[in-house]
């Protein structure tokens, strides 16, 4: 036996009986032989010799470190393999609660064509069709090549290859989404937005994506590629009332979509992404700018080459000038903006009755043309706006443009213009309101407001005057007097009681109307003055029925509130028709009792009157779409005699009425002509037409009987002597008096 003192060494067993090791060498068991490796274990000595890291602990630390890594890679494989499980597993729960929801499949089919929207007049009379009008379904082999190439490019590049949604899109748009911390791309395929148009509500919800992806995949099982994209053409919405290509190109350039070129089929695929906004009839730079991206992306794709791409981007589509013409087009553009509002989604045929009279809409075409066409070139005006409305707040006349063929852009709702002097009877009228009357004197002279000087025009002063006569000929000096007397931040307030909407900036300046507004808005503030002190908000739908008669909408008379105090309103009545007699509005007196105020911004960029009537409102504006100069034009010069030759006609057979508050003067009516034809009916706000010498009249600040068209009295309020307030104006009820 060997020694303990010894190094151990394992001695391994042997069956050749003691016999010499290298004889039986060849029936040994060595290391390799074992299903594991020995543990060897050095000397003493050596390890003490050889100074080297114990073997043992270098082991342990790399296999620690080695299935550490191991462990936390093959974790994260092991979790994700579950949560994915489980998404699935959610995901198809989700897809089940909200398929289950759905009728069966085997119903599904495809609806008509977009309805069609009929808009009337006041007397039944028709307006406009808008809707799936204008042009034929075609085939896609039928139209022009440029058209589906120009769609897919810039929609749905993979169109061809996807199965109903594309994963890579979807990917996509949620990283950019995401990187970008808003919504700026959208993942939704040609054939998932041909389902939410068939289908579905445009409601950003979690069922209804779930849904538009399970009838994606209907579609594509159901009809071919070429088949959903005819559709898909054939049905879209391309802007300016226009459903699908063939009425889309029609409208636009007045040629078939059988016969599009290039450019003009990039312009038309632009307008899928916002067709109302990027529509070439209301702002062609944005549909070009648009254009121009989808002839870019047709290049990169292939479709077309350089060379095609550079001449299609230096001969732009041409827009056809007359498709539609006739100032009720901008009638109808605000029908269908507003439909939307009153009745959600349209989904079937119906029926919208306006307010607007088109007699009175063609007087008032009328007036804002010949005007242009006489002087326009002279006095470098180019274009024109008239809004006119009745007591309850019904657009019964408007005209957005000198001719609408031309430019569809709706100035008497969309532009935004200084009113100059227009804008100082609410200045006025906070001022009654604090205590003042017509009687209260200033003094016209120079004054300095800060580094601001505000003079008069033409540069004249009149010392002291009563407020009557500086409203009447509109002295600048006295209006900024009192906007500093009475305070910016409350004549704001008045203003907006009264109707403005539009954002207005509390400085001195603002009693000159540095303010920008537009003609509808400053129209409707200005008939609290004719109706004896109440808002109406300006409506212009009535009712919308269906073909078979349900009614889907209709408008109340309770769009009306107190806005001022009927005394104030009489003294503003008093004050304002010294305009037309003896101020600066004389052009457009004529033979009725009526009131109004002109306004002229800086350099005549912009000059306005807005006057009334017991009867109607009606305001005018003059200018030019890029803000530059007129030639001199006030709001006494062509506003003021374009608003006499419309008022002069819609009161033709009307009897005089004093305006609220005065006695007024009655004045026999101008004779119709034996041979002119009676106009139709027309002012029934209430639905039922009735004659034109019916008229609604202002209401009697005295009784609370209904107005003259039937429609009930607003309910007496603030400042109505009679009413709860005790006769008190605002003011008082704020300062608790």
């Amino acid at each position: 036996m060997a020694s303990r003192k010894k190094p151990k060494k394992r001695v391994e067993p042997r069956v050749d009986n003691g016999a010499p090791r290298k004889k039986q060498a060849a029936l040994s068991v060595t290391d390799e032989d074992r299903a594991a490796p020995p543990r060897k274990k050095a000397s003493t000595a050596k390890r003490k010799s050889s100074g080297a890291r114990k073997p043992k602990k270098k082991t342990a630390r790399s296999r620690r470190s080695r299935f550490g890594l191991t462990g936390l890679i093959g974790g994260l494989i092991y979790w994700t393999f579950i949560l994915g499980i489980w998404g699935g597993v959610a995901a198809a729960g989700v897809v089940a609660w909200y398929g289950a929801q759905m009728p069966s499949a085997t119903s599904w089919e495809i609806p008509d064509r977009p309805p069609n929207v009929k808009i009337v007049a006041v007397d039944g009379s028709l307006i406009a069709n808008r809707g799936a009008t204008g042009g034929e379904a075609l085939g896609i082999h039928e139209m022009s090549p440029y058209i589906p190439q120009a769609v897919i490019a810039i929609e749905d590049k993979r169109y061809y290859s996807h199965f109903g949604v594309d994963p890579v899109g979807l990917a996509r748009a949620f990283v950019t989404n995401l990187t970008s911390g808003r919504l700026v791309q959208g993942g939704s395929t040609l054939t998932q937005q041909l389902a939410k148009n068939l289908f579905l509500s445009p409601d950003r919800t979690v069922g209804r994506k779930v849904q538009e992806v399970l009838l994606s995949f209907w579609l594509e099982h159901e009809y071919s590629k070429d088949q959903i994209l005819e559709m898909y053409l054939n049905r879209m919405y391309f802007g300016s009332g226009s459903y699908g290509v063939e009425a889309a190109s029609r409208r636009y350039f007045n040629k078939s979509a059988r016969d599009v070129t290039l450019p003009e089929a990039a312009l038309l695929a632009g307008l899928l992404k916002a067709p109302s906004r990027l529509s070439p009839a209301r702002n062609p730079h944005l549909a070009e700018e648009r254009a121009q991206i989808v002839l870019a992306a047709m290049r990169d794709q292939g479709m077309v080459t350089d060379s095609e791409m550079t001449a299609a981007m230096t001969r732009p589509a041409t827009r056809a000038a007359a498709y539609w013409t006739g100032s009720q087009h901008y009638v109808a553009d605000a029908v269908m903006e507003q439909l939307p509002e009153v009745v959600g989604e349209v989904r079937r045929d119906v029926i919208v009755d306006t307010t607007i009279d088109l007699v009175l809409q063609k007087f008032a075409e009328n007036a804002i043309r010949t005007m242009i066409a006489e002087e326009g070139e002279e006095r470098k005006v180019s274009q024109g706006a008239l809004v006119s409305i009745d007591n309850t707040g019904a657009v019964r006349a408007m005209v957005g443009g000198y001719d609408y063929a031309n430019s569809q852009f709706d100035r008497s709702t969309e532009a935004k213009r200084q009113p100059g002097s227009a804008f100082k009877p609410f200045v006025y009228v906070a001022a009654l309101e604090r205590g003042m009357t017509p009687d209260s004197v200033r003094n016209d002279a120079p004054v300095k407001i800060g580094k601001w000087t505000p003079e008069n025009y033409g540069g004249k002063y009149y010392g002291p005057v009563t407020l009557e006569t500086a409203l009447a000929k509109s002295l600048n000096s006295v209006a900024a007097q009192l906007i500093m007397e009475v305070g910016a931040g409350n004549v704001v307030k008045t203003a907006q009681r009264m109707g403005i909407t539009s954002k207005l900036e509390a400085n001195a300046s603002l009693a000159l109307g540095t303010s920008e507004v537009t003609p509808m808005e400053l129209t409707a503030a200005y008939v609290p003055f004719a109706n004896g002190g109440y808002r109406a908000t300006p409506y212009i739908i009535r009712r919308v029925t269906t073909l078979d008669g349900d009614v889907l909408y209709e408008q109340t008379a309770d769009n009306m509130e107190r806005a001022i105090a009927p005394g104030v309103a009489g003294m503003m009545n008093a004050m304002m028709s010294k305009t037309l007699t003896e101020g600066t509005a004389r052009a457009a007196h004529f033979d009725h009792p009526a009131a109004g105020k002109t306004g002229t911004s800086q350099n005549s960029r912009d000059a306005w009157f807005v006057g009334y009537t017991a009867n109607l409102t009606t305001g005018v504006w003059f200018g030019n779409d890029d803000g530059s100069p007129t030639n001199k034009v006030t709001g006494g010069s062509l506003p003021a005699r374009a608003w006499k030759a419309f008022m002069v006609e819609a009161h033709r057979g009307v009897p005089s009425a004093p305006l609220p508050g005065t006695t007024g003067r009655i004045v026999t009516p101008v004779a119709r002509p034996a041979d002119a034809p009676r106009p139709p009916a027309t002012m029934g706000s209430g639905g039922d037409a009735v004659a034109r010498d019916a008229y609604p009249a202002a209401p009697d600040s005295t009784t609370t009987a209904s107005t003259g068209n039937g429609v009930p009295r607003p309910r007496v309020g603030v400042g109505e002597q009679g009413s709860d307030a005790g006769g008190r104006t605002v003011l008082d009820i704020l300062l608790g008096r």
